[in-house]
């Protein structure tokens, strides 16, 4: 199984893990441990002049002919602004917290690391500021092994950031200021379509610009590529080649209710909105429902299945989604099946 095959990664004689995060026009590009220093590239304490980008045939790096990512993400990154506090201050209310931290989120960063820590082979496609949260956000990715070749930093605006207060229930308020995220752009997708289109799955989300994700869509689509929308944050008057460019289609209750004006309160009404998701074209639809589980039908089994769940404790219901449908999502492609009908007998202990 391809897809599940540990990365390899080529190192310079002496250094650690050499790896070259894509500067645009820079002729240098890869996966990423160091930066490009006016015509070289400095890997640990060494420099490698021109090296990377000579073209000389006995000394180009093999990560240059870096393998095929199996997952490509589209989408956001984010740095998330922590605070861990015992309940949820009320409007205007000042409250103490107990403990606070900086981590790094984002729809489509956590996606991708997901599916990396699931041993795919991951890259990821984005846009971050070339500030300090951009620059400790290029380095989270290439330690957990996901591919930078297509992540760029711009001037233009700050890295996107999330604040984020959790309470001890593990129920949360957040508030996204996305920055450079919504400069990423069809420009990028191009230089980016080689990876996309030769991906098993292409995942994306909305926390890019929608015509950003759309076009991503597209290029996955037409040319055979698996495709993953999570439409969130979500919006109501969502274009129509959304629904038909998603193999599978996976928003939870909130996000049903704005995209189909029906109320979502139980697994019957979720499998009552997913039939209105399913007959705008998409493949498959996934209604994540909580602590109730999910719900789920396909064009080729139209009933809506509701899959319960173990109860839990949540500690933090954030990015709650991307651990329930990657997996599921992996699995399929790992036997190599036709995408959800057989997946969808997987016993939800495994989810």
């Amino acid at each position: 199984m391809g897809l599940f095959r540990a990365p390899r990664w080529a190192t310079h004689p002496g250094v650690r893990k050499a790896r070259v995060v894509r500067e645009r026009g820079s002729g240098v590009s890869g996966y990423g441990v160091g930066q490009r220093l006016k015509g070289s590239v400095q890997v640990g304490h060494c420099r490698l002049g021109a090296m990377a980008a000579s073209g000389d045939p006995g000394r180009q790096w093999q990560e240059e002919e870096a393998e095929t990512a199996a997952v490509v993400v589209v989408g956001s990154c984010m740095t998330d602004l922590v605070s861990l506090t015992s309940r949820l201050p009320k409007t205007g209310e000042t409250i103490h917290g107990h403990k606070f931290f900086i981590g790094f989120g984002g729809k489509g960063a956590n996606q991708c690391v997901q599916a990396a820590r699931l041993g795919a082979k991951t890259s990821m496609v984005c846009k971050v500021g070339k500030d300090s949260f951009g620059n400790d956000y290029i380095e989270n990715l290439k330690q957990n092994d996901i591919s930078t070749e297509f992540t760029y930093q711009t001037k233009d605006a700050a890295t996107g950031a999330a604040s984020i207060i959790v309470d001890n229930e593990g129920q949360n308020i957040i508030v996204i200021v996305a920055g450079a995220n919504l400069l990423l752009n069809t420009e990028d997708l191009r230089e980016a379509a080689s990876a996309i289109s030769r991906a098993k799955v292409m995942i994306c989300q909305l926390e890019v610009t929608p015509a950003t994700s759309l076009e991503a869509l597209r290029i996955a689509h037409s040319n055979g590529v698996k495709t993953l929308f999570n439409p969130a944050p979500a919006i109501a008057d969502l274009d129509p080649e959304f629904y038909t460019l998603s193999d599978v289609f996976c928003c939870n209750e909130s996000e049903a209710e704005i995209l189909t004006g029906l109320e979502v309160c139980s697994p019957t009404d979720a499998g009552r909105a997913a039939l209105v998701l399913l007959e705008r074209g998409c493949q498959v639809v996934i209604i994540t429902l909580g602590a109730e589980g999910c719900v789920m039908l396909s064009q080729t089994e139209p009933v809506p299945k509701h899959i319960p769940t173990e109860k839990v404790k949540a500690v933090d219901t954030t990015a709650q989604l991307f651990f329930f449908f990657l997996p599921l999502t992996l699995y399929g492609i790992m036997m190599l099946k036709s995408f959800l009908p057989q997946v969808m007998d997987i016993p939800p202990g495994c989810w």
